[in-house]
This record gives C-alpha cells, structure tokens and sequence, in this order.
C-alpha cells in the first residue's frame, strides 16, 4: 500500500490528504481562462495558493473543458515554457504538476522540472506517454474519460459507471504495472465523458476506486456536477464545491484539485479532525 512517492527528490505523502491548485495558462477555461496577462501574474497567483496551503501545483495549458478547441501541441508548450520555468525557480520545494495528454508536452514538462504528469486520457491519446512516463519515473494521474474534451459530454453510456470505470482502472493499472510504473494517481474523470447521475454515483461510491491501492484525485471544483442541483454557476460554485470535495475526502480522496485553495484546506482540517475523535 502506498504511503508516499519520492518524486524529483521531493516525498509526496498521502499521510494527510493534498491539496492541488489549478493554474489554468488558457484563455478558455471554463472559469478562470484567460486570467493571467503575465508571467508575474501567475507567480503571484501560485505564492497566494502556495501560502493558503496547496502543495502541488496543476499547470494547464490546453483547455480540456466540454468542446474545447484543440491547440496545437508547439502553442501548448509556448504557453507553459516561461510559466513552468518561474514556477520551478521560485518554488524548488514545492509538487509541479502538469496537465497534458501529449507525451511531447509532458517530455518538455518533466525536462523543465515537473514532478507530476496529469493526464486526462489515461494514456490513450498518446501511445507514447506512458514509456515516457516508465523511463523517466515521475509521478503520473491516470485518469478516466470516455471519449475526448470535444465529444465526451454527447450522449456518455455505461453499462454500470461505477463498475465501467473499475474495470478501466484494473486494465490501465495493469499496462502501467507491466511498464513498471508505480507512482500512480487514480482519478475518476468527474465531469468527463459522465452525466450529473454518473458524477453522483462515482462519488458516493468512490470506495471501489480507493479499494485498487492507488491514491485517488478527485476534480470538482466549480464544475457542472455542482451547478446542476444548485442551479449555481462557475462563478457562484464555491460553496457547493466546498461541500462535495468534503465529500470525497470522506470517501476516501487522498487529494482534491480545486480552483480555491484556502476553502480546500480549511474542509481538509476539518474532515482530519472530525476523523480523528472516538
């Protein structure tokens, strides 16, 4: 069982549950795209989210949100470059996570300094991200989607999402295992390729996806799953965000990537402590 990774020289421990940040280098995030003018902004951004207790930072720079435009793998890695070299100079101690479905871009990432490689498609969108991922043996979030950013919310079918979405973790696993990669992150995908019905019914059961021995990740910040029943938007989300990810730390999550950094932390202490009583 898992209980840390040493990744980059640096222990990433699952001892108490982590908080991700979501830096989003895009202009067309579904929430915040478009709002850094400079690289300084995005230095003051991460140190904000940094000081507020987040210990990975999540850097896209390819919106990955429901219809997004596809950029070109070259303005991809124009948009991370400066960024992700500022960000390791300025913050050497702390988890840089990449997120990209392009093993290109993941290369240039993991060669500028990042620990994690996040990756929406679990490996399937790029035959050659998950030898890239074995030979250079960072930590890697395997996670699942059915079809991609511009299809997966047309019509997504399961069988049984719950069990459709183990039973793709038990093959990738096994192809990671067989590579010899063993730093592996599960996310369920909420929100990718899944209807309001399948993002409940994964989290409430999110114990199937702990019980494969892998930290799971869990991604709802401000997204439709929270709007939907509260007929909130991106923007009015964060209370509804707060609760879910409350949630799924309670079902298990050992880490919640979310857009609002000191909210997470403060549902992280809580929830530890709350755990911690007789």
């Amino acid at each position: 069982m898992y209980e840390s990774y040493l990744t980059n020289g640096k222990q990433l421990s699952f001892e108490k549950a982590q908080v991700m940040a979501v830096i989003n280098l895009t202009p067309d995030s579904f929430y915040d795209g478009g709002k850094f003018s400079s690289t300084a902004d995005v230095l003051k951004d991460a140190e904000m989210k940094v000081n507020e207790g987040a210990t990975i930072l999540d850097l896209g720079a390819a919106s990955s949100r429901p219809g997004a435009a596809v950029v070109s793998e070259e303005e991809e890695i124009a948009r991370l470059k400066e960024p992700l070299r500022e960000l390791r100079h300025a913050f050497p101690h702390v988890f840089i996570s990449v997120d990209t479905y392009r093993a290109p871009v993941a290369e240039f990432a993991i060669q500028s300094g990042a620990d994690i490689i996040n990756d929406i498609s679990g490996g399937l969108l790029d035959k050659d991200m998950l030898p890239l991922i074995a030979a250079n043996q960072v930590a890697y979030v395997l996670m699942h989607m059915q079809g991609t950013p511009q299809t997966m919310q047309q019509h997504p079918h399961y069988t049984e999402v719950v069990t459709d979405v183990v039973a793709f973790f038990q093959e990738r696993i096994a192809v990671c295992e067989r590579l010899g990669i063993s730093k592996l992150i599960l996310d369920p995908g909420f929100g990718f390729g899944k209807t309001q019905l399948h993002n409940y019914q994964l989290l409430k059961h999110l114990d199937a996806v702990v019980a494969l021995g892998y930290p799971v990740l869990s991604g709802i910040s401000r997204k439709a799953m929270v709007n939907s029943v509260l007929h909130t938007s991106p923007v009015t989300a964060l209370n509804g965000t707060t609760v879910l990810n409350t949630l799924a730390l309670h079902n298990g999550s050992k880490l919640i990537r979310v857009h609002d950094v000191r909210e997470a932390r403060q549902a992280v202490e809580i929830l530890a402590y709350y755990q911690s009583v007789n």
